[in-house]
């Protein structure tokens, strides 16, 4: 074993420690700014995307700091999985909670006062025990990690009343040790307030960006949503992945429907016993069942690292929401597709559901404020699943962070639009707004327009207006994108109260002839798009024979972790299995040079996983197991993350992958003067690509480093 004692930590650095420990020889973006902060002394929050390896941004320090760090995170589950990865990489880790009993939460605090552990991880709510507070009193602590920070802040999409005991706990303690907040999703307006409510002292924060390249993100319109699921989850038997309903109903009944069409699959909501989430939960952690079926209640803190989907079937309550839940997709950094489903009925179960929302402990002069949030949250969450625009650059805006361009990898990017000029009809409906006053909302402004008979319009008189029945030769949907286009160019504005009603923005930049409102349709239906999906997945560079071998090491993980007792991701995660049968390490010093394996990890499993390649290799002499390995032997050498070098590898590649024959071929003289030729002539991206026989990415990345673009 690496750990033999404190002496061993003690002369680590922080980069040592993340070699031994974790296996990697470098940071992620932003990781070893949160670590030397924290080693410095000094409280930090930092705002990580899932994935971005924020969990190393503490455990790491805690390792090299002299005292015991408290971890308060919300979830059991996230406190076993966690301790269970930690003592997995041979680091010292405890946790109190619920599920143990008085008996081995003393052997908890006995173990803790010997210097057994290094992280301790306990819920909110322990900090309350008169008991803890003694303990705390006996052990020197060097940092208190509040996990998922964004549930102390009230306007957060989140908020845990027990979150606020963390200040008082750190209040009465008699030496304060470092304050470190984390959290995936928070806007700027939640990020002040976790550091104001949590009182943190000069605290520096750290935003590594919320983009999460792996990530394909979709919207299908779709009312055979049941359908849709069956389908894709057939379509990609092998993948593990979460379906996130509304309600328990829905739960159920997908969960019956998947049952009677022979699907592995489980199930987990808050109707469910204590005893069949945990066992539901389990199943779904050690891939018994590798599709889940739930609610929001399940997820938070699932550390599982191979989900390659993540279906919404309903719209969630906020961008925050859907973010955190989506985000639980391609932890490992392959290749994962996040659905949205929706429908127009979601918007009126989410309605409802806010509407009975449950506010306790809380103010009554903040309650309506909340309320307020909670369907502006709601609005932006509809305006999401309705864009015509890059699925990516909305969410990213949302949280503040602004692009120059679309993603050219989601469904909207990739999908094929007819855009068209509706500047006269969104004239019309403006005047259609300011005779109602701004008193309506959406409903009562398109019936007006389109002339609808109903009751409802002749008592509030909209019947007698100019604009009655003045678009009535177009589509009730059309008119509806035509008038969220308008509120998110501000032109129109919609209030945050519950009728939510229309009203006047800034329509000055209207009155100058040469603005248009150009609207962008569809061309095909998002379903039809499902069938034809070219993302690149994790295991498209490995050959027919890498492939095998990855199946091989899957394998063998899956009969450790058993033997283990532990999830099979906790043993070495699908990137690091890929990343073996591409490199086929033969010895030790090969194997340590794997992302992913680390020197703990090695005298565990290694050995097993080394002797499985090279038999592998017995069986197979001479093949090739990765295009891009083969590639670099052949001697050739492409920046691009598919590196196929000759021209007749690389069409094959490109082709096997639905990617133009052009993709990734050396750019001439020729080509580029061409290209800013056509860029200035008012060629489309999308034109430009398709005449070069090149991807969308491509002609942008190229525009880019000519100069035409930014």
């Amino acid at each position: 074993m690496i750990l033999s004692g404190k002496d061993n930590r003690c002369h680590m650095n922080a980069r040592e420690a993340l070699k031994v420990y974790y296996g990697y020889d470098s940071f992620k973006l932003g990781q070893e700014d949160v670590v030397d902060t924290i080693l410095a002394g000094r409280d930090v929050l930092a705002i990580m995307p899932t994935g971005a390896g924020k969990s190393i941004c503490y455990q790491l320090p805690a390792l090299l700091l002299p005292g015991i760090t408290i971890v308060i995170s919300p979830l059991i589950s996230l406190m076993q999985d966690q301790v269970s990865a930690l003592r997995e990489a041979g680091i010292p880790a405890g946790y109190i909670n619920s599920s143990l009993t008085e008996a081995q939460i003393s052997t908890v605090y006995e173990r803790t006062r010997q210097g057994a552990y290094k992280l301790l991880y306990i819920a909110p709510e322990r900090l309350e025990s008169d008991e803890f507070n003694q303990f705390v009193d006996s052990i020197d602590i060097s940092m208190i990690t509040v996990d998922e920070a964004h549930c102390i802040s009230q306007w957060g999409q989140d908020f845990r009343p027990s979150y606020l005991k963390i200040v008082d706990f750190v209040e009465r303690l008699l030496n304060r040790p470092i304050i470190a907040g984390f959290t995936a999703t928070a806007t700027e307006e939640v990020r002040n307030d976790i550091s104001c409510v949590l009182k943190l002292r000069d605290p520096k924060t750290v935003v590594t960006g919320f983009d999460r390249e792996n990530l394909y993100f979709e919207v299908v319109e779709s009312r055979k949503k049941d359908e849709y699921v069956l389908t894709y989850i057939k379509a990609h038997p092998a993948d593990s992945g979460i379906i996130y309903c509304a309600t328990r109903k829905n739960v159920d009944s997908l969960y019956e429907m998947l049952i009677g069409e022979g699907i592995p699959v489980a199930k987990y909501h808050a109707g469910m016993s204590s005893e069949d989430r945990i066992e539901n939960q389990k199943d779904f952690i050690y891939d018994k069942s590798p599709v889940i079926v739930a609610t929001n209640a399940f997820g938070m803190g699932i550390d599982k690292s191979n989900v390659r989907f993540v279906i919404h079937y309903n719209m969630p309550q906020s961008i925050e929401n859907y973010y955190q839940e989506a985000g639980r997709a391609g932890r490992d950094g392959v290749q994962a597709r996040c659905i949205l489903l929706f429908s127009v009925q979601d918007i009126v179960i989410n309605k409802f559901l806010l509407e009975n929302k449950a506010l306790t402990d809380i103010p009554d002069e903040d309650i309506e404020l909340i309320r307020e949030r909670d369907i502006r949250r709601l609005q932006l969450m509809e305006g999401y699943c309705r864009t015509s625009g890059c699925l990516r650059n909305y969410i990213l805006e949302y949280f503040g962070e602004k692009k120059d361009s679309p993603c050219d990898h989601c469904g909207n990017c990739d999908g094929a639009f007819t855009e068209i000029d509706m500047t006269a009809e969104a004239k019309l409906v403006i005047n259609c707004v300011y005779e109602a006053g701004g008193r309506y909302g959406m409903k009562v402004v398109l019936g007006t327009l389109l002339g609808a008979n109903r009751a409802r319009l002749k008592e509030l008189g909209t019947t007698e207006y100019k604009t009655f029945g003045a678009l009535k030769d177009r589509s009730e949907s059309n008119l509806r994108k035509l008038v969220e286009q308008l509120l998110s160019e501000g032109y129109l504005y919609q209030t945050d109260d519950r009728y939510q009603v229309i009203r006047i923005g800034n329509i000055k930049p209207l009155r100058d002839p040469n603005t248009h409102v150009l609207v962008r349709f569809p061309q095909k239906t998002q379903y039809e798009h499902m069938a034809k999906e070219r993302n690149r997945r994790g295991t498209d560079t490995l050959t027919k024979f890498g492939y095998e071998l990855f199946e091989t090491l899957r394998n063998l993980r899956l009969e450790i972790a058993r033997g283990e007792g532990a999830p099979p991701y906790i043993i070495f995660n699908d990137k690091t299995l890929i990343s073996m049968s591409a490199k086929v390490p033969r010895d030790k010093s090969e194997m340590l040079n794997v992302p992913g394996v680390s020197e703990t990890k090695y005298e565990k499993f290694g050995a097993r996983f080394t002797q499985a390649i090279v038999q592998f290799l017995n069986d197979h002499p001479g093949v090739t197991t990765s295009i891009e390995e083969k590639a670099t032997e052949a001697g050739y050498h492409d920046n691009s993350s598919a590196a196929i070098g000759a021209p007749s590898a690389r069409v094959e590649y490109n082709r096997k992958m639905n990617r133009p024959d052009g993709a990734g071929a050396s750019w001439t003289e020729e080509e580029d003067r061409q290209l800013e030729k056509e860029y200035h002539a008012g060629m489309s991206i999308p034109e430009m690509a398709k005449m070069h026989d090149r991807t969308k990415g491509g002609i942008r990345s190229r525009l880019r480093k000519q100069g035409p673009i930014e």
